[in-house]
């Protein structure tokens, strides 16, 4: 038996309201030994009373000492174990912007780049606005490769969606982003044939935009990564008996709530909408899944001070969520992004679970260093979801 067979066998029916709250990116480090990460830095007093009021750990998104892309932080926190369930963001980022996805396409997350002499001076472009990335897509669709039909949508500032469709395509392609500046793209391949010849359309793909692009500086250029098929997968509805909705501004994230079978809800551009947007559904539905990417947006540009200033704007939204009095309000990141390291990390992620039935354990302040010592210790993301039905009241007892 698996642990969705086993919440499947034990899950009861109640009104119990869930709140997640996922501020991407969440984790930090100190800039120097011996400092304060962001979270510890930043004036956080009603996420510091939450933690007073419930119980605090640490989760790690996969194992110990692995770094996880937002696909797999993400579908940990909804219960899914990402070793099994190994998504290509290219999936994610199609079905956020609503894409209907066949049974020929692979899909591929895009991102615009500045290349300068052959290589890559910024691997995002500078940010540039929602509205030139439009302009861009609209000439990108010159692309045409014999044999495939070539789908490309804009999806927000530096990102795209670009599907191939045709006979005979895999998914097995590795990126051509380095992760790195100062050199070139990398050529993607495939580790069986049908993926080589995924991987020769893609190289073909980023040669023409290359040459369609190429006056177009900082977005003379792309790169390829997270190709993927539609897998298969239950839904939280499935699985929990939960009626859930997303409540996100970036189309990846619905993308990601859209897959596990929630409902996407229109969330506005800011935070005030999305907590606007949950009081306006609130009866109609069990469980919200509330998604701020700020916080891991300026972890990324390694730019300290202005993480502080996001999480200290996600902490005064907080009052307005807790106004609709959830049975079970969760706070936690889907993974670490500290402002030290520019990127993603392995580092734990703050939790807290606030609820009647919690246990409270002298946690006094929501930061690492507090929750490490919290009741919650440190445990795996995908298990966040077993606590959050048991705080809300929805198991039975296992075994006589």
């Amino acid at each position: 038996m698996n642990i969705h067979q086993l919440v499947a066998e034990l899950r009861e029916t109640n009104n119990s309201k869930i709140v997640l709250l996922v501020a991407d990116g969440l984790g930090g480090l100190p800039l120097q030994p011996g400092g304060k990460t962001e979270l510890e830095t930043a004036r956080t007093p009603n996420l510091d009373a939450c933690a007073r009021e419930g119980t605090c750990g640490l989760s790690i998104p996969v194992l110990p000492g692995i770094t996880p892309g937002s696909g797999p932080g993400h579908l940990g926190l909804f219960g899914y174990d990402p070793l099994e369930y190994r998504i290509g963001r290219g999936i994610l980022e199609a079905l956020g912007i609503n894409f209907s996805v066949g049974a020929k396409d692979v899909a591929v997350r895009g991102n615009f780049i500045t290349l300068e002499n052959g290589k890559i001076k910024d691997r995002r472009a500078g940010r540039p606005t929602t509205e030139h990335c439009v302009a861009m897509v609209e000439k990108m669709r010159q692309v045409k490769i014999p044999g495939i039909e070539v789908f490309v949508e804009p999806v927000k500032e530096h990102r795209f969606v670009v599907v191939f469709r045709g006979d005979g395509l895999g998914d097995k392609v590795n990126d051509t982003d380095p992760q790195a500046v100062g050199v070139p793209t990398v050529l993607a391949d495939g580790i069986d044939e049908a993926s080589k010849k995924t991987a020769g359309v893609a190289n073909e793909f980023v040669a023409q935009v290359g040459r369609i692009l190429k006056d177009d500086a900082p977005t003379n250029g792309c790169t390829l990564r997270g190709f993927a098929r539609y897998p298969k997968i239950g839904t939280m509805q499935e699985v929990y008996g939960l009626r859930c909705a997303a409540i996100a501004v970036y189309p990846m994230y619905k993308g990601l709530a859209r897959l596990v079978g929630m409902d996407i809800l229109d969330a506005g551009d800011t935070l005030e909408a999305q907590v606007a947007r949950l009081k306006q559904a609130w009866n109609d539905y069990d469980f919200f899944f509330l998604h701020y990417k700020y916080t891991d947006s300026t972890g990324e540009d390694g730019n300290f001070p202005k993480k502080v200033e996001m999480i200290e704007k996600l902490d005064a939204a907080v009052p307005g969520m807790l106004e609709m009095k959830p049975d079970v309000f969760i706070v936690t990141g889907d993974h670490s992004t500290p402002s030290k390291m520019k990127a993603h990390s392995w580092h734990p992620v703050p939790t807290l679970i606030r609820a009647e039935m919690a246990r409270t354990d002298g946690v006094t302040e929501f930061s690492e260093s507090a929750c490490l010592l919290g009741g919650l210790g440190q445990f795996q993301a995908k298990h966040l979801m077993l606590l959050a039905m048991a705080h809300a009241n929805r198991f039975g007892k296992y075994g006589a």
